[in-house]
């Protein structure tokens, strides 16, 4: 991969991750009722994810995927499911007086790792990656040598900051009002983006 070209895809990933969908809400919600040390778990998980769909991707599903719209079709569609489950269950979490939770570092990171799965968006950044910036005429598993680092680092980034800005606001919105409106709008953003992750499988 050419500097010119590495730099392109370094551009277009550094978009990809920091554009909020629901790894950012994840992230953010994470970092609010956990505090920041233990939140990175869910950190960890989406870098898990990341690392298994790269590798998957060098190896040719990704693009047996797209030439599958069937299979495409019933995945959105559960993972639109999942992800207004998730909403609906942090909406009414949101009622309920915020208070420390005894959460394992596995919980966390399972549930992260799950979102970031069934995360279409996901699936379009992978495809993209893999259509447009690895060159044809050059082993693919070389070109990883450059692609999966960045990929891997740029991701590591941007949901480590998205994190530490969830803890932030986790310590400001300590009034029992504001905490649950914030919450309430997390758990709006998940069920949005169920909704429309549904939607577009419909409409396709």
């Amino acid at each position: 991969m050419s500097v010119h070209a590495w730099l392109v895809f370094a551009g277009f990933w550094a978009l990809f991750v920091t554009t909020p969908g629901p790894n950012a809400v994840n992230c953010i919600a994470n970092g609010m009722a956990f505090g920041l040390p233990r939140a990175l778990w869910g950190v960890l998980g989406i870098l898990t994810q990341a690392a298994l769909f790269l590798t998957l991707s060098a190896a040719g599903v990704a693009a047996l995927l797209a030439t599958a719209p069937t299979a495409f079709f019933w995945a959105k569609l559960v993972g639109a499911a999942v992800l207004i489950g998730l909403g609906v269950r942090s909406w009414r979490a949101a009622g309920k007086p915020a208070v420390a939770r005894e959460v394992s570092g596995r919980s966390i990171y399972g549930r992260a790792f799950l979102i970031a799965t069934v995360n279409a968006k996901s699936v379009a950044g992978y495809l993209a990656a893999f259509t447009q910036f690895v060159e044809p005429g050059v082993p693919v598993w070389s070109q990883m040598w450059v692609i999966a680092p960045t990929a891997l680092s740029l991701t590591a980034l941007s949901y480590t900051g998205f994190t530490t800005l969830g803890a932030l606001l986790g310590r400001l919105a300590m009034a029992a009002v504001l905490n649950r409106l914030v919450r309430r709008g997390l758990a709006v953003c998940f069920m949005l983006y169920g909704a429309l992750l549904g939607l577009s499988a419909v409409a396709g």
